[in-house]
């Protein structure tokens, strides 16, 4: 059986040490390289050249597991990245999607499922976790409710405090464009105010 060759990305290194002792119960499984930061995750996978990265999300300062991921997959000839993480929610899933992941394992997946994982996605297949696959689904069979990366954008900064106007001029539209795309927010998240929808994204996982 041909060799996978592994990196490892996360910020703990509890969490590497034992992702590191479950892979090494593979004999066909090769830890090639650890990184504490997404900057590092990029740099170590352009000079080692691994066959799959496994990427946390949240990575502390620096960028994230997401900006590392869409770095990642646009190296030459660039490896398989398999997102392991805590978080299943919209605002974590649908931006590492979006930057290339070939797959999303949650950390509560047993050694035998996280080996089987890295098997696959070294494989060319996708893997999703359960709960990750069937808000995907849920997604896809429902899309008139899914928020646009403008409207997702948007709401975010209601949610930090800005103003109709203050949107506007950050996102260089017109104050009447900005109600425009919360008129569509509200209506997709069945709300009818701004403090309303703000706690709603955040309770479906669109906003962290």
């Amino acid at each position: 059986m041909p060799e996978i060759r592994v990196l490892l990305v996360d910020d703990h290194p509890v969490v590497r040490g034992g992702l590191r002792a479950a892979l090494g119960a593979d004999p066909a499984v090769n830890v090639v390289g650890e990184a504490a930061s997404g900057e590092d995750g990029v740099a170590q996978a352009r000079i080692l050249r691994p066959d799959v990265v496994l990427m946390d999300l949240q990575l502390g300062g620096g960028i994230d597991g997401a900006e590392a991921t869409a770095r990642i997959r646009r190296l030459p000839n660039p490896p398989r990245v398999l997102i392991l993480t805590t978080y299943d929610r919209d605002a974590d899933i649908l931006p590492a999607i979006a930057a290339g992941a070939n797959g999303y394992l949650l950390k509560d997946a047993t050694p035998a499922q996280l080996l089987s994982a890295v098997h696959d996605t070294a494989a060319g297949h996708t893997v999703l976790a359960p709960s990750v696959a069937t808000r995907l689904v849920e997604r896809t069979r429902s899309p008139q409710q899914a928020l646009t990366v403008r409207e997702t954008e948007i709401l975010r900064m209601v949610a930090d405090g800005l103003s109709n106007q203050a949107i506007g001029r950050a996102l260089f539209i017109t104050e009447a464009t900005v109600k425009s795309h919360l008129v569509q927010v509200f209506t997709k998240l069945q709300v009818d105010n701004r403090t309303t929808a703000v706690a709603e994204a955040r309770r479906r996982g669109i906003l962290a």
